[in-house]
């Protein structure tokens, strides 16, 4: 009854504002022509390629396993890690629980969006750029040896196989790529640019209603929204603030509904354990500001 209720109380707003409605939307659609979509639709079909690829025999070793998801998934950007994960579920290469703890670790932006969109464009300093992808990974990679370890003593004397899906072998592994990342793509730019209309109805109507300072108030509803909705609004309103890089390491570390819903929907897929994925969200919000602080 509540969600009908929140339902058409935002298709109400999205009425009575259809001129802001259309420029979040607008804008949406830019940040993902500009900023995702060149950096993220390759990479998405060389990982789905490289995944597909018939392999005689899988490697027994968990931490190689392991090292391959966080390679192909980590460094391709939001939501390259779900897709990398699931695909290895589907293949055999991970269990249930396993999948879990690597959704959580494998999931990073990419480093063209970092380096160029947030370090050469935002920050005006590809080194700042790299000093925050460092961060970012430094963070990731301890919340990964942190599963490892959780996984190795509470699986301990225990027999586990990953997961056998039936999966028909693709006769063209390249076509077969190409369908899926396309699916990937969609998911991609509709959660972007709904979630970066709704972030701009909800902060105007809050504004209206409320006497909060309009640059704060777009920044936090459009950072929990749609992350680089948020961080275009952070460098408008925070720019010239000492607290501006890490502001942005904390927005990119959070995410927002956009990407989650996509990580959510891509692990739903194959039923993965989203719990780490929570944790690791925690984690990454608090560790990488702190960890980019002493890099700086």
């Amino acid at each position: 009854m509540i969600s009908i209720a929140v339902i058409w109380g935002l298709i109400a707003l999205f009425i009575l504002q259809p001129g802001i409605a259309h420029d979040g939307a607008e804008a949406g659609a830019k940040l993902f022509v500009h900023a995702l979509l060149p950096y993220l639709l390759p990479y998405i079909i060389l990982t789905q390629w490289l995944l597909k690829v018939p392999v005689e025999q899988q490697s027994k070793s968990a931490f190689k396993r392991y090292m391959k998801a966080y390679v192909l998934g980590s460094f391709g950007g939001f939501p390259v890690g779900a897709v990398t994960v699931t695909e290895m579920v589907k293949n055999g290469e991970l269990s249930k629980r396993e999948s879990g703890f690597l959704l959580a670790a494998c999931h990073a932006p990419g480093p063209m969006f970092i380096l160029g969109f947030v370090g050469t464009e935002l920050f005006g300093d590809s080194m700042s750029g790299w000093k925050l992808l460092g961060a970012i990974h430094m963070a990731n990679i301890l919340f990964l040896l942190c599963s490892m370890f959780a996984l190795k003593r509470n699986l301990s004397g225990i027999e586990t196989t990953p997961l056998q899906i039936n999966k028909k072998q693709s006769s063209s592994p390249f076509l077969e790529s190409i369908k899926e990342s396309s699916t990937v793509i969609i998911l991609v730019a509709t959660t972007v640019i709904f979630f970066s209309s709704l972030g701009n109805v909800l902060t105007t109507a809050i504004s209206k209603a409320f006497t909060i300072d309009l640059g704060i108030t777009k920044t936090v509803l459009l950072a929990l929204f749609e992350m680089t909705s948020g961080v275009q609004s952070a460098t408008d309103h925070f720019f010239s603030s000492p607290v501006f890089p890490f502001l942005i390491a904390a927005i990119i570390s959070l995410n927002g509904l956009s990407i989650h819903m996509q990580v959510f929907v891509i692990a739903k897929t194959v039923n993965i354990p989203l719990f780490p994925y929570f944790l690791s969200r925690l984690w990454s919000v608090i560790t990488v500001p702190i960890i980019l602080y002493f890099l700086l």
